[in-house]
């Protein structure tokens, strides 16, 4: 069992801390906060639930207590505010982030690094071009929580299974990521063509562009209706933590550096990346259609255009 430390106590951190033990991912896990009483009393709300879930030690805590930690999640920032674009946070979250990188590095300078904290693709570049922690080790959820999005629309269009549906969502957890709609499926039939080939009642149609905006716009309605998202964004992360606890290796849409593929450098963005216990093993650039690489060119060449404007 793993040792993990969250920073971040806030909505999001304390979502990821709860998921983490129920899933009984860490036999230890430490909250770090400015804010101490917060950090304290979420662990202290979570660690009292745990003689119903396994023996989860979780437990508030400074920067010395993250030493010998295998997974570091990075939470802290400023919250998205409605109305407010991923990219509107960039500098003050990255300013964030700097204070933090050379106090979390220093005590788990082997740690796999997690960044969930918007932007995810700014602040996971930050990371791997200032830390010192070599790039393998480091990445964002990127576009997990978009592609659960995915797979859940289609799945309530179709009222199947969620875990039937096959598919992703490339380029950055923002406005300009999409669906590669040629890798889309529902148990192997090409979603175009699975209302077509299903002999029962008749399916509901669905329009890709509405399905698209709905995945882009839905961290938005949640924030406008509750002020946050935290449950999805939660299970994601403890997901990827999951997939780091293994020797099996999995394919995850996270945020990476990128280093020739599809002709994209230098920029964090969302393809299938085979992670496991080490980190990341191998990207894997499956075959797109030449408007779907047009796509993923156009997401990468966003987050360059915010890249040159942010103090690193």
């Amino acid at each position: 069992m793993s040792k993990i430390t969250i920073i971040g106590a806030g909505q999001v951190g304390s979502t990821v801390a709860f998921a983490l033990t129920l899933k009984q991912l860490a036999s230890e896990i430490v909250l770090i906060d400015i804010a101490k009483d917060r950090a304290m009393g979420e662990a202290m709300d979570i660690r009292q639930g745990t003689p119903y879930i396994g023996p989860v030690y979780i437990h508030d805590g400074d920067y010395n207590d993250a030493k010998d930690s295998d997974i570091v999640v990075l939470t802290s920032g400023v919250a998205r505010k409605p109305g407010q674009s991923r990219l509107d946070l960039a500098q003050t979250n990255v300013d964030i982030t700097k204070t933090i990188i050379p106090q979390i590095t220093k005590v788990a300078p082997n740690a796999l690094y997690v960044v969930v904290a918007n932007p995810v693709d700014i602040l996971t570049y930050q990371l791997v071009k200032t830390s010192g922690i070599p790039a393998n080790r480091i990445f964002g959820t990127g576009t997990m929580l978009d592609t659960a999005r995915f797979r859940a629309r289609i799945a309530e269009t179709y009222k199947v299974a969620q875990e039937n549906i096959h598919g992703y969502v490339f380029g950055e957890h923002g406005d300009s990521s999409f669906v590669p709609w040629s890798l889309a499926n529902i148990s192997s039939i090409p979603v175009d063509h699975y209302a077509g080939s299903y002999n029962g009642e008749k399916l509901a149609q669905f329009n890709k562009d509405d399905v698209e905006d709905y995945i882009r716009k839905s961290g938005g309605v949640i924030i406008a209706a509750k002020n946050c998202t935290n449950y999805a964004i939660g299970v994601t992360t403890a997901k990827l933590c999951e997939a780091l606890n293994y020797d099996v290796d999995s394919v995850l849409t996270i945020s990476s550096m990128l280093d020739g593929e599809y002709g994209i450098s230098d920029v964090c963005l969302s393809i299938p990346v085979v992670v496991g216990k080490g980190g990341i093993k191998g990207k894997i650039e499956v075959p797109l259609l030449d408007s779907e690489i047009a796509s993923l060119r156009h997401s990468a060449d966003s987050l360059k255009e915010v890249i040159k404007q942010i103090k690193f």
